[in-house]
This record gives structure tokens, sequence and C-alpha cells, in this order.
């Protein structure tokens, strides 16, 4: 929790100093507490606010207005949330505001079934530079099956795979239920299955493509040894000129 006393800031290096401190120093005005703040958690406000609105100009603008309305209200933190899980339930109100401010109805309270939320796999350490381009280009094509999601679904994902965070800190950020978190990100993750099959499927008939100078080297090289075999002529596979009549 912040110390009562917000004058007696820490003098520790801005790097070292929790949650707590950073809150009491940027309440006190020490600007590098802020800063310091800022910088740890801003990636998790803007994947919070691209989990409700449509586009990262609008998720910057969220985080921004985030940030200034957190400024007023740190004094009133008090640990009972951690502090980027705080944060992020307010990047959650604006952004659902700012939706609603432009005709955009965001519905996150709507409760379903109940059901068990599945493991996530973590990705491999070691790479090659084909795998790492291979996941690069997942990462990519993941990225925008994600921006297809419905709001409510988008949201939970973000918060549960993306930023790691458990069933409760999400249902607090969004203010639903933990059954509801757990169902969602279960729906979720089985319409980004679909939708990655159907995507996959769709771009199948140009995978293993072998065009361009791979097929022409295998020609080559095919050709020349049936003419060194003696099995074609060696002009045989050129097109011959039409006689003028």
């Amino acid at each position: 929790m912040p110390p009562r006393h917000l004058n007696a800031v820490p003098r520790l290096p801005v790097a070292a100093r929790s949650d707590a401190e950073l809150a009491a120093g940027a309440v006190a005005g020490d600007a590098s507490a802020f800063e310091a703040m800022v910088r740890q958690h801003n990636r998790l406000l803007f994947r919070t606010a691209r989990g409700i609105v449509a586009d990262d100009a609008q998720a910057q603008d969220v985080v921004q207005e985030t940030w200034l309305r957190a400024f007023g209200k740190l004094a009133s933190w008090r640990g009972e949330a951690a502090l980027g899980t705080w944060l992020a339930r307010m990047a959650i109100n604006i952004a659902v505001s700012s939706q609603r401010r432009k005709g955009r109805l965001v519905q996150l309270r709507d409760d379903g079934p109940t059901e068990d939320a599945m493991d996530t796999t973590d990705a491999p350490g070691n790479e090659t530079p084909d795998a790492t381009a291979e996941r690069s280009e997942m990462r990519a094509l993941l990225q925008s099956s994600i921006e297809g999601l419905p709001p409510i679904y988008r949201s939970v994902f973000i918060l549960r795979a993306v930023e790691e965070m458990s069933v409760q800190e999400a249902a607090f950020c969004l203010d639903l239920s933990q059954d509801v978190v757990k169902t969602r990100f279960l729906r979720a993750r089985a319409m980004l299955r679909d939708e990655l099959a159907t995507r996959i499927e769709t771009g199948a008939h140009d995978t293993f493509a072998f065009a361009g100078a791979r097929c022409d080297a295998v020609l080559a090289h095919v050709m020349a040894q049936l003419r060194r075999q003696g099995r074609i002529r060696p002009d045989s596979s050129k097109v011959q000129p039409k006689e003028a009549p």
C-alpha cells in the first residue's frame, strides 16, 4: 500500500522502486517516478485498450487518457489490486466510453455457461532464422485474426493469453465474473482456431510453390541430362520459328 505520508518518498533508484513507491513518488511530484511507471505499464495498457477499440491510433488515445486520469487518482490507489490491474481496468472503462461516444456499443456484461479454461503453451526458446521468420509470419496472421474477434472476446483473450493475466485479474479488469472470463476465453480460442484454419485452407493452394528460378533450374538440369543421354534432340525443347510463306 502507498505510504500515508506521500511526501516521505524513498530515494531509491527508480528502477529498484516498487509500484507503491513509484505511485507515492508520482503523487509527490517526482517526474522520474511517473515516467518509470508509464514505461513499465504502457504495453499492458496499449494491449488492454486494443482489446476494445478498432485500431492502434484509438488505443494510443486511450492509453494517453488513462495516464492523465490515473495521475489524478493515484493517491486513491491503496493496493487492493496490483497497480497494473488497477490501471488496466481504468483503460477498459475509458476505451468502452470512447467507443460509445462514437456510437459503437461495446457490451462486456453478457454472462454465459461455465467452462474450465485450458492452459496455453510457451513459445520455444532457441530458433533458427527460418523458424524465426515463420514465427513472425504466424504472429502477423494471429494478430490479424485477434483483431477480427468481437470486443467481448478480444478483450478477454488479450488479457489472458497475451498479457498472461490470471482469471481473477482479468475478471477484475473487465468487471466480470470469473466464470464468464473462463467461458469467453475458451470461446475466443475456438473462434481463433476456426479463423486460422479457414485462412490456412484458403492459402493452401499457394503453399510449397515451385516456380520461378527454382523451377527454371530443375528444368535446365533435366534437359541437359536428357540431351547428354541423346534422349532428346538438342533443339527439341525450343519453339521452332514458323517458315515464311
